[in-house]
């Protein structure tokens, strides 16, 4: 798992659910940036993609919490649900699929990190505000992804992953991935035994194709 804290603890413990043995190691380290919250009343709702927003997002939060919340995924809902949101919709299948699900003439004020992925053809009028970063870890434990199966779950891990593989000199040639995404799986670039995608893009089915790679790689 390549997932920053505490997303890797909680992905490594619905690992083990399907009867996996994972192991955690993050390329990225989350840490907050500073920001000011705007005017609420110039937006319609919060528009979350991840709980590292709210996790990190500290005081400025509390201009914002009179906005409904529509949220990627429900780790990320309960994040809001636990920070004393009110929670409008929650999607379960990346934020392309939330959007489509509500008001296009909605103005969300979207709380992301530094980087952050465009949605693919919003509707909606969004307003990207960071709260968070994720920094790269100088020196991440790389050696251990030989031979298995590596689970990324965005495009920048995947990147990462190929750049810190090749610095190691790493044999990637029986590391199989499993992507959250196409983008994902681009990404990671080539030389891997396979890669493959998630039917959808959530840690559920991104979990599911993992444990389908282990057990072909086991037999």
């Amino acid at each position: 798992m390549l997932r920053p804290e505490p997303g890797a603890a909680a992905t490594c413990r619905a690992a083990i659910e399907l009867g996996l043995e994972p192991v955690a190691i993050p390329l990225f380290a989350i840490e907050p940036v500073s920001w000011v919250a705007p005017d609420p009343a110039s937006f319609d709702g919060l528009l979350l993609t991840s709980g590292n927003a709210l996790r990190h997002g500290g005081r400025e939060l509390d201009a914002l919490r009179g906005l409904p919340v529509f949220a990627v995924g429900e780790a990320t809902a309960a994040e809001a649900r636990n920070a004393g949101f009110v929670l409008s919709v929650i999607g379960s299948s990346g934020v392309d699929d939330l959007l489509a699900q509500v008001d296009p003439a909605l103005r969300l004020l979207h709380l992301s990190g530094e980087q952050w992925r465009e949605p693919a053809a919003p509707r909606q009028s969004i307003t990207h505000l960071p709260t968070y970063r994720a920094a790269a870890i100088s020196a991440p434990g790389i050696s251990a992804i030989q031979g298995a199966v590596v689970a990324v779950h965005s495009p920048r891990a995947g990147a990462r992953l190929a750049e810190v593989a090749a610095r190691a000199g790493l044999d990637i040639s029986a590391t199989a991935l499993a992507a959250i995404s196409s983008e994902a799986a681009r990404a990671a670039g080539a030389g891997w035994e396979q890669v493959l995608t998630a039917g959808e893009p959530n840690d559920g089915a991104l979990l599911a194709l993992a444990a389908r790679l282990c057990n072909t790689s086991a037999q």
